[in-house]
């Protein structure tokens, strides 16, 4: 009996990390529209496993992981909300006449939810952007939508109908994407560098105490650490940098191939003293720049 238990917790575990991965994509989906942010976001998703795999050693009977995770997430998105002081939920009015049933005019709905930059919907209050983001963004069923966030269907329904509504007007007035901005010499240097292979040269402008992190994989600490990172992209030949900007912070996107027409992902730096002190890198979470605004620098 005592060799019971730790093989139900294997199973648990496996069964955790199976999802995670092919479920990742669709929680930042979610969490980066909630936070209005890819890179806050990937914070919510990673702290949501962090939570997960803590909480599965505590339970009685393994959960339905997909709503079980999703519900972590949640809270975990509106702990951080509440935290910034986000003005609070609207009043919930009358439920509208809305269905499940994908009509032309539902499609149309969908779509622009889809295309609407993910910073943009910080400016819906809470509930509505998650009942947006879940129904038009994920298709969950408003059924579903009720039973995550604790409402009625009918109060979905209203809170679906008032963040499309309020969606569409900021769409409207939404100003155009910045042109691109000039890089910094930091960053303009730690580029070249790297395009030239300069590894030695890298090494060198590590913080003794730099952090490393990349999502799924343990963090580095400290200079000879962290400097294994230029040991493994040193391994992909035809890696080529170039300075960028998302949401108002300077990054670095990496593009597979220096002919490639889009990034395959990015990084960003964080500078002390003219060294660099944390890394924080996207190369195995790529899902996080697809909802991201990137612009090049000059």
């Amino acid at each position: 009996m005592s060799d019971a238990k730790p093989a139900v917790e294997r199973d648990r575990q496996e069964g955790l990390l199976a999802l995670a991965t092919a479920l990742r994509p669709e929680l930042h989906r979610y969490c980066s529209r909630l936070m209005g942010s890819v890179i806050d976001g990937e914070d919510v998703v990673q702290d949501t496993f962090a939570r997960a795999v803590v909480a599965l050693e505590e339970l009685c009977e393994a959960p339905q992981l997909r709503p079980w995770l999703f519900r972590i997430a949640h809270n975990r998105a509106l702990d951080l909300l509440r935290s910034r002081a986000i003005r609070a939920v609207e009043p919930i009015e009358a439920a509208l006449d809305i269905a499940d049933e994908a009509d032309p005019v539902e499609v149309l709905m969908r779509r622009q939810a889809v295309q609407t930059a993910v910073s943009r919907f910080a400016e819906l209050p809470v509930t509505q952007r998650s009942v947006v983001v879940l129904r038009d963004v994920l298709d969950e069923p408003l059924a579903d939508i009720a039973a995550l966030l604790g409402i009625t269907v009918d109060a979905a329904k209203a809170h679906l109908a008032r963040g499309r509504a309020r969606l569409r007007r900021i769409n409207a007035e939404a100003n155009p994407l910045p042109d691109a901005r000039i890089a910094s010499a930091a960053i303009l240097r730690y580029v070249n560098l790297f395009n030239r292979r300069d590894w030695d040269g890298l090494r060198a402008l590590l913080a003794d105490d730099v952090r490393l992190h990349q999502s799924t994989h343990k963090p580095r600490a400290g200079a000879a650490d962290v400097g294994m990172f230029f040991t493994i992209y040193a391994r992909s030949g035809g890696l080529w940098l170039r300075p960028a900007w998302v949401e108002g912070r300077e990054v670095i996107a990496v593009f597979e191939d220096r002919a490639d027409a889009k990034p395959s992902h990015f990084m960003w730096l964080e500078w002390r003293d003219g060294r660099i002190s944390f890394i924080r890198d996207y190369r195995y979470v790529r899902y996080v720049l697809e909802d991201a605004d990137l612009v090049l620098a000059r």
